[in-house]
Parts: structure tokens; C-alpha cells; sequence
């Protein structure tokens, strides 16, 4: 399988460490393809209609052909901009032992050791008392967390480690006790401290994206749970006919319930102004939910080699075999028999074939927003995804092939009614 659209992952991955800048480069993305811009405020204009975006914060709502969305099925993609992480506090330094210290809060549920005796960026965004919003990264790496030596903890390779998420979460960012980290903060968004009102600042391992293995048939890098779906569900998005939406949502990590997560009414509410534009009736747009199909596109666990017992070896895949439909049936994910039939349809249009994912019965299954889609839109909606190693740690592992088949069966999607 051609690697001619990898770039354009890796890409992303490497400039995207937070939510906002994964915003941010889906702007860049979709303006460089003729997509317009809309703020929210009034009604969206005839090119807008056509191929639009509307941003908001971590969330980003992009559409095209919603001109003639009363004439074709609406569509939609679903994914998530955030990954479970360390976020600064508004207090963010300390002192100890002659280190500066960062004083951090666990976002989501990452594998806290993944993050140990790494090398740390620092990124995120600045709100100024001019009410200016303006992302920043640091350049290299400017903190690590690292791990008790052996000689100290005899016992951790046979009785594991334990990490206390207030005390051994603290990053080492200088070797002077009196430095604070608000003036670095300031430094990277280039403004002057007192011109900050608050900012938002998280960690993020400093080692690119990659190809490995000798074959280079894996992926790694940080944050591919979920910005390979982002990535996938953009590019599909490019070449879609008729009335198509990808809705790439933050706080997915966290449940969602935020004013821009898949559980606020956001994007509801715009989708019915969008279609208010377009001249449909609220009895129209009412329609058009009922009859649509949506997509949710979050990465599934594949089987770890070292650990099969963990698994359904019935249903569960592999790597480089397909894209995987994830199955639960207590709803933890929205497949059913009627929602699956347009992607295998776009399976056989992009001559791909579908794995199967179901947890073990003695291994409770996460969740997507694809449940939650489902129940506030009420349209038939299936759960996808790439399988994947290492999920929720600071660097996760999929196959390259699989990564490209997600945006190819995400194409089909669009371009078939």
C-alpha cells in the first residue's frame, strides 16, 4: 500500500501536542482547500455553505456540501482532538532538593509510567487581557520526569511500580529553586507576563512520529488516540460529495459534558443553523437527522502479543488486517446491524476488508462519543478503528497500512449515498 499520504500524519502529530493546535493545523488544512471560515455569528453565506468550518477553542465542526442538504443524506465523521495527559496548574511551579519543580494535574486516564524519563515540551495557549488567544510550543524539550533509580526501589520490576499522582508528578524543568514557570509560559507565547490572563499549558513528549520496525509497517508517536482519526476524517472530508460533516470534538477524555464536547449541544445547535441557511424547515432538518449516518472513528485495542489472555481472540484484531467495528452490547459503543451497512459498503467500494472488536466479558470496555452522538442526534451511527498498542500511553503504536486505510474507507464513506 502506498505511503504517498503518511507525511501529512506525521505531520500533524508533530505539531499538533495539544487540542488547539490540533485546531489549529485542521484550519490551515482545510483553507488551503477552498473551505471559508464562519464565526457563529449570523447566518453562514452561500460559500460557507458549500465548505465551511467553524472553530471553537479545542473543537472544530467542518462541512461541505450542506447546500443541498435537504436533497441527499447528511453524513458525518466523528473523532476527538484531546489525549489523556499532565496539565499545568494555575499555580504551576515549585521548588525541592534544588529543582524547579512543575506542578501538574492528570487530564484523562493516561499510563502514568509512559510518562517517566521522557523529554517534555511544553504547549498549549495564553488568553491576554486583550482577550487575544495564541498557542504556543516550546522549541525543545524543557522538562523531564524521572524515575527512582533501581538502587533505591529493589523491589519495582517484581512487584511494579506505584506512582502517587500528587508527589511523583513533578516534573524537573530547571536546577534553580527560585525560577517560576509563568514567566517561561510567557516567554513561549511571546507576551509580556502582565499582559496574561490565564493560559491552558500541558506536557508533551518531544520525540517525533516515526516509522519502525524492519519491515516499517508500524507507526509510532504520541497522541495517535485520536488525531489518526482526526487526520483520516479531514482528508476524507476534502473529496466528499454531497451534504458531508466531520466533527472533531475536545474533552472526549474527560466525558465529554463541556460546552464544546460531543455532549453540549453545540454541535446540534449548529447543524440546525447550518441547515436554517440552507433553507430546510426545522421539520426538514428533523428529517435529515432521522435519515443520516454518522461515523464515530476512535482507535480500537488490537491484540498485545505479550498479553493475549486479556483478549476475545475471536474478536479481536491485528494489526495491518483492516480497520476494526467495535461491537458492545450494553451500548458502550453505538454499532447495530442497520448502522454497519454503509461502512461495509465503503469497505467494498475501497476493496478493504473489516475487522471485528469485543472486549472479553471479564474486561470492561471505554466508551467513544459515539454513544452519545447517537443519542442526541438520533441517527444511526457505528463505532470504528485503527487497532493500536499502548493506548493512553505518552507513545502509542498502529500499523502504517491500517493508518491509511482509515482515511480511503473514511473517502468511500463520503462519496457513497
Amino acid at each position: 500500500m502506498s505511503t504517498y499520504d503518511l507525511p501529512t500524519l506525521t505531520t500533524l502529530l508533530d505539531a499538533s501536542p495539544t487540542a488547539r493546535h490540533v485546531v489549529h493545523e485542521a484550519r490551515i488544512l482545510l483553507e488551503s482547500h477552498g473551505f471559508s471560515g464562519w464565526s457563529g455569528e449570523g447566518s453562514p453565506n452561500t460559500a460557507q455553505l458549500s465548505r465551511g468550518y467553524l472553530a471553537r477553542a479545542g473543537s472544530i465542526i467542518a462541512w461541505s456540501g450542506l447546500s443541498e442538504a435537504t436533497r441527499h443524506q447528511l453524513r458525518i465523521v466523528g473523532a476527538h482532538t484531546d489525549s489523556p495527559g499532565l496539565t499545568l496548574k494555575p499555580g504551576p511551579s515549585t521548588s525541592g532538593s534544588g529543582f524547579g519543580l512543575l506542578n501538574v494535574e492528570v487530564y484523562g486516564g493516561p499510563l502514568l509510567n509512559s510518562w517517566l524519563d521522557r523529554d517534555l515540551h511544553l504547549a498549549g495557549v495564553v488568553v491576554t487581557k486583550r482577550d487575544e488567544s495564541m498557542l504556543f510550543r516550546s522549541s525543545s524539550p524543557v522538562a523531564r520526569l524521572s524515575q527512582l533509580a533501581i538502587h533505591l526501589d529493589r523491589e519495582v520490576n517484581d512487584k511494579g511500580l506505584v506512582l502517587d499522582r500528587h508527589t511523583h508528578l513533578r516534573p524537573t524543568w530547571t536546577t534553580s529553586d527560585s525560577s517560576d514557570a509563568r514567566d517561561l509560559i510567557a516567554s513561549l507565547a511571546g507576551v509580556r507576563l502582565d499582559e496574561i490572563e490565564t493560559w491552558d499549558c500541558r506536557l508533551a513528549d518531544a520525540q517525533p512520529a516515526r516509522v519502525i520496525g524492519d519491515d516499517s509497517s508500524m507507526l509510532a508517536s504520541a497522541r495517535l488516540d485520536n488525531q489518526l482519526s482526526c487526520w483520516a476524517s479531514l482528508h476524507a472530508l476534502l473529496s466528499a460529495n454531497g451534504p458531508s460533516v466531520v466533527a472533531l470534538f475536545d474533552h472526549e477524555e474527560i466525558g465529554s459534558q463541556t460546552s464544546v464536547g460531543a455532549e453540549s449541544s453545540f454541535f446540534s445547535n449548529m447543524l440546525e443553523r447550518l441547515f436554517a441557511a440552507a433553507g430546510a424547515s426545522r421539520a426538514q432538518f428533523l428529517e435529515a437527522l432521522a435519515n443520516g449516518h454518522c461515523i464515530s472513528s476512535d482507535n480500537a485495542h488490537a491484540v498485545h502479543p505479550n498479553y493475549p489472555e486479556r483478549h476475545d481472540q475471536h474478536n479481536a484484531p491485528l494489526f495491518n488486517r483492516g480497520i476494526a467495528v467495535k461491537w458492545n452490547t450494553n451500548q458502550r459503543y453505538a454499532t447495530t446491524p442497520e448502522a454497519i451497512r454503509p461502512v461495509i459498503a465503503a469497505a467494498e467500494a475501497s476493496g478493504q476488508t473489516l475487522q471485528h472488536f469485543s472486549s472479553k466479558n471479564t474486561m470492561p470496555c471505554g466508551s467513544t462519543i459515539g454513544p452519545i452522538t447517537a443519542s442526541i442526534l438520533g441517527m444511526e451511527t457505528v463505532d470504528i478503528g485503527v487497532p493500536q498498542l499502548s493506548m493512553h500511553s505518552a507513545r502509542e503504536v498502529c500499523g502504517v497500512d491500517d493508518a491509511l486505510r482509515l482515511e480511503q474507507l473514511l473517502a468511500a464513506y463520503f462519496a457513497r449515498r
